[in-house]
């Protein structure tokens, strides 16, 4: 199994500090990092740079979405290790109202390739194994879904690798109370900040090193978001309009690799 997880919530975004940005992938909300955030994604570089070799990731998966390539691209530099884009990192989106379409959905590694310096994203070297619905998740959905994605995720991979995970707020918020154990903590996950689990070896567990850590960045925490900050309305999460027109195919959905011959789950 998974030997370490580090989790990494994407840099501060350009649409936090001005309404004049484009999408660099044409993709609806999908917006790229202001100056503050790719100064954070460098000094996370810095900081896993300066870690001992024993310690440093050996494989990077991000969320398909800019912001979170964005924020990997320094440390896959400094690490000399390519990005494997992973949909089941990818943004939690609330259930869409009805007759407002299904949410976006960024294209395959093939097709990010181009908005990024050659060699950044490996397409070939990583098929994505989860993939969240386009009609939007509850917050029980989205825990369910990054659990089976973490156990799917750790069953696959080989012993002994230490993985970087980047994502988004609420899917880094959901990973850290599954493996911590406690799907009710109240976290608050601030961007670029790092959350690190070990797996005891004895008892399969993971135990947090640290959460939400900021001790890398030089202006500290910044944007801190939890589950408990979402707006509900008779015990749901408020309804979010989608994108996409109503007949729109919402294309594959769910685990990817549950069913097929020689898969194990892990149990987280």
């Amino acid at each position: 199994m998974v030997e370490k997880i580090y989790l990494l919530r994407h840099g501060f975004r350009l649409n936090w500090v001005t309404a004049d940005w484009t999408s660099a992938t044409g993709l609806p909300r999908d917006p790229p990092l202001a100056a503050t955030g790719v100064k954070q994604s460098e000094e996370v570089a810095d900081f896993f740079l300066s870690l001992p070799e024993s310690e440093r990731p050996t494989a990077i998966f991000s969320s398909p979405y800019y912001r979170c390539i964005q924020t990997s691209m320094p440390v896959a530099k400094a690490l000399g290790i390519p990005i494997w884009i992973e949909h089941g990192l990818g943004e939690w989106y609330s259930p869409a109202k009805p007759g407002s379409g299904l949410h976006p959905r960024p294209g395959p590694a093939s097709t990010l390739t181009k908005f990024f310096p050659p060699n950044t994203i490996d397409p070939d070297g990583w098929t994505p194994i989860h993939y969240p619905t386009r009609k939007g998740e509850t917050v029980d959905d989205i825990i369910n879904r990054v659990k089976i994605f973490l156990e799917d995720l750790t069953a696959v991979r080989p012993a002994n690798e230490k993985i970087l995970l980047c994502s988004h707020a609420a899917t880094i918020a959901a990973a850290v109370r599954i493996l911590k154990g406690d799907l009710d903590l109240p976290v608050r996950i601030g961007t670029c900040s790092i959350s690190e689990f070990d797996l005891d070896p004895s008892t399969k567990k993971w135990t947090p090193l640290k959460i939400s850590d900021a001790s890398h960045l030089s202006e500290g925490l910044q944007r801190e978001w939890g589950f408990q900050d979402i707006e509900i309305d008779k015990g749901q999460v408020v309804a979010d309009a989608g994108e996409g027109g109503p007949d729109e195919e919402e294309g594959p959905v769910g685990s990817q690799v549950r069913g097929k011959e020689g898969f194990i789950p892990s149990n987280l």
